[in-house]
């Protein structure tokens, strides 16, 4: 019997993201030309970037972006992307990982990777197929047309970490690594920085959390977090992302880019202040 194919769709088009091909590939397309990134030695294994509304949070994402796609330019093409959020609506134990054969975006289909996701499912029980979460969550689908733009015809797994408990970034992390040795991965983990009023901390909190990007230092990361000061608005994801490399042999991180809604909304000062910030993760050649 012949298996019916599943598309799944991108829900936030249109509101966190234009939802027209048109407006919405000149946009990401500006977001990434327009970003400064150093050259990057080596294969870039990891990233980091946000996952706000784009006319927020587009700009530091297209720095992430470019390096991902000038690193594809230099060779380095991965056989599988796994782009890992996490759910606003609440955590759950595990990880979810969408089904289906392709997202759509404005952009057109992107190829998600059944074959990968079985083996990650094969490897970590807490790794289950399961598209609920991602219905109406943007954290990971916000970096599908970024990624359709800088890697065209990569094949994706789009997964959601519901919790961070050790259990579950082991299970993750040692899957991941096992991937990894049946084709080349590239994890990208989707975070915002510090939410709060007060411009100057999260100014500063974002500060130390880049420092800490740069150094891979995802205990101390971990050590900061509370649900009362969030430091990583995604913190399973990001810990997944920084291990993964570590054990791929990355001892430091390339810190791209940082802004955050207080720089360039300086109205919003003293009521909803959010951080952003770009960074990639490289073995060396």
């Amino acid at each position: 019997m012949s298996r019916t194919t599943v598309i799944r769709r991108a829900m936030g088009a249109g509101r966190w993201f234009p939802g027209s091909r048109r407006e919405l590939l000149a946009a990401v397309e500006e977001y990434i030309e327009r970003a400064e990134v150093p050259p990057i030695e080596g294969r870039v294994v990891g990233g980091i970037g946000p996952h706000a509304g784009y006319m927020y949070s587009g700009a530091i994402a297209g720095h992430t972006f470019r390096a991902v796609r000038d690193n594809i330019r230099r060779g380095h093409v991965p056989d599988t992307v796994v782009v890992l959020g996490f759910s606003h609506r609440g955590g759950f134990a595990g990880a979810a990982i969408m089904d289906g054969d392709a997202v759509e975006t404005p952009l057109g289909q992107l190829a998600l990777d059944r074959e990968a996701a079985g083996l990650l499912t094969a490897e970590a029980p807490c790794m289950v197929l399961n598209y609920g979460p991602h219905a109406g969550e943007h954290s990971a689908e916000n970096q599908l047309p970024f990624l359709q733009a800088a890697a065209p015809g990569s094949k994706a797994v789009v997964c959601l970490v519901g919790d961070h408990s050790a259990a579950t970034l082991d299970a993750v992390v040692k899957a991941l690594v096992r991937l990894n040795e049946e084709r080349r991965v590239l994890v990208l983990a989707s975070t915002d920085l510090l939410h709060d009023p007060d411009y100057e901390r999260v100014t500063a909190s974002d500060r130390k959390t880049m420092q800490q990007f740069g150094a891979l230092d995802y205990k101390g990361i971990l050590g900061r977090w509370s649900y009362s000061s969030q430091v990583c608005c995604g913190i399973g994801p990001v810990l997944c992302a920084m291990r993964f490399a570590e054990q791929l042999g990355v001892r430091q991180g390339k810190v791209l880019h940082y802004r955050n809604s207080g720089d360039d909304f300086p109205e919003s000062r003293g009521s909803w202040v959010v951080g952003y910030g770009a960074a990639v993760f490289a073995q060396d050649d």
